[in-house]
């Protein structure tokens, strides 16, 4: 009746062993490097690397679990789930010159000594700030919808929020909060992760100066590491592509003009 498979009810996770957490944690720097590999070009650098006996299979596997596909044009033969509406792009071609203008939220990998989470986050697309986050052990809706509550308490609400076609952003419990909110949505098109740069370059930031020179034990630990880093983000790292400022600096200085004028 509910179109559930008895292999599902019985199934229990599996824990990745500590050489598929490595394989992971390299796939996941390369494919910050490289995002249009797929599981063909990624095993084959996998080999490259020393990793002779690795098949196409396990790498496909491993993506999957990571959340991770190819970045490219693809025919249209997949289609999105029936409950699961797809809205346009607005992007293209728009002036993004105030804080609170465009919003803008994604998913990222991040591994751990023994395991792994997941990271989402919501940025101002003017400023680059940080304006929520959160980190789940798995990749439900809840986490994201959580970060976007989160963010509208703490800083109101903007024009337009953009996100890829990711499930947990067209799932309706994310999606009405936008509408409830008079939020205009806007989503990437599919195999286009420069529709949403900033964020992906927030993801190389983080991973590269922080994540990756760490070890973290566990989820708590990554919390705790992420509070302070993103602190740091917003409050200290200073942008060139914002004259030297700070994403704090930029969207408190330029949202207190705003509501002045």
């Amino acid at each position: 009746m509910l179109n559930i498979s008895r292999s599902s009810v019985y199934y229990k996770c599996k824990k990745v062993k500590k050489e598929g957490l490595e394989l992971m944690r390299i796939i996941d720097e390369q494919y910050l490097k490289t995002p249009v590999y797929g599981s063909r070009s990624m095993r084959s650098y996998l080999r490259r690397l020393g990793y002779n006996t690795i098949n196409r299979k396990r790498v496909q596997r491993l993506m999957r679990l990571m959340g991770l596909e190819a970045i490219y044009p693809k025919p249209k033969t997949s289609k999105p789930h029936p409950e699961h509406k797809i809205y346009p792009y607005l992007l293209r071609g728009l002036k993004i010159d105030r804080p609170n203008q465009v919003w803008a939220a994604d998913i990222t990998y991040i591994p751990l000594e023994r395991g792994f989470m997941y990271l989402v986050a919501v940025i101002d697309w003017h400023s680059r700030k940080v304006l929520s986050w959160r980190v789940s052990n798995t990749l439900e809706a809840d986490f994201c919808v959580e970060a976007l509550n989160e963010a509208i308490r703490s800083h109101g609400c903007p024009h337009i929020f953009n996100t890829d076609q990711g499930s947990q952003f067209t799932s309706k419990d994310f999606t009405d909060v936008l509408i409830e909110h008079g939020i205009k949505i806007s989503m990437d098109g599919r195999g286009r992760f420069q529709d949403n740069i900033f964020i992906e370059r927030l993801w190389w930031t983080v991973k590269h100066h922080y994540v990756y020179l760490r070890v973290f034990e566990n989820g708590a630990d990554l919390r705790n590491g992420l509070k302070h880093w993103f602190e740091y983000y917003n409050q200290e790292r200073f942008h060139q592509s914002l004259g030297d400022m700070t994403p704090d600096e930029v969207y408190f200085k330029e949202h207190e003009l705003l509501i002045a004028a």
